[in-house]
């Protein structure tokens, strides 16, 4: 792809950086951005340029928040006995728009994937037990991908929760209304807020694998 500006390569380059953005794709979001005034696109970059400085992550369960703490944990109408375990922000964003949770969540910003170099000490694994040491929590809901990966790392929070003083927690996993091997960011509200209601013990999956 040639073209008749360094400046305007320069920004496709930025743009095709993205995921899921190829460069004709970019091309056509740089130009149009060309047809907009100076001011609706210095209000665009600067939106960008504020959301890389202020937006940090939540000191309890590490969602993004622009305060020190979220505003679901700082909510006190919500169930603080109750502990959504997420693999990143965009799950959170899921399990919210369905209306259907109202308790918290702590973010582990990833799963266990030996094939991507990532392990358990790469994740929020150890904030999780802290808080389940510090914090009254009754019920931990695991709301991961149903992929091997989420299923590998379900499986290791299992044992090392167990492995704590805490033997009044339940342990439970959403329903499988999420098909197997999908994203919970692409499942639609009506089915991932069943999966979060018919919410099952995971001990009952252990018993069935077997």
């Amino acid at each position: 792809m040639n073209f008749n500006s360094r400046i305007l390569e320069d920004a496709v380059n930025e743009f095709a950086g993205l995921p899921g953005i190829g460069r004709r794709t970019a091309l056509r979001l740089v130009l149009h951005l060309l047809k907009q005034s100076p001011q609706e696109v210095e209000k665009f970059g600067n939106t960008f340029i504020r959301l890389r400085k202020e937006i940090r992550y939540c000191r309890e369960c590490s969602n993004i928040t622009e305060q020190e703490v979220c505003s679901i944990c700082s909510n006190h109408k919500r169930d603080p006995s109750l502990l959504c375990v997420v693999e990143d922000v965009r799950d959170v964003i899921a399990i919210e728009n369905t209306n259907q949770y109202h308790g918290r969540y702590h973010v582990l910003g990833g799963i266990i994937s030996p094939m991507d170099g990532v392990g358990p000490s790469d994740l929020n694994i150890e904030a999780l037990l802290n808080r389940l040491v510090s914090q009254d929590v009754k019920e931990i809901i695991i709301a991961l991908s149903a992929t091997m990966e989420g299923d590998t790392t379900v499986f290791y929070l299992f044992k090392k929760i167990n492995q704590l003083d805490r033997k009044d927690i339940r342990f439970s996993t959403i329903a499988r209304g999420v098909s197997i091997g999908d994203d919970l960011e692409y499942a639609d509200e009506v089915t991932l807020g069943r999966s979060i209601v018919n919410r099952t013990p995971y001990e009952n999956s252990l018993v069935m694998k077997h």
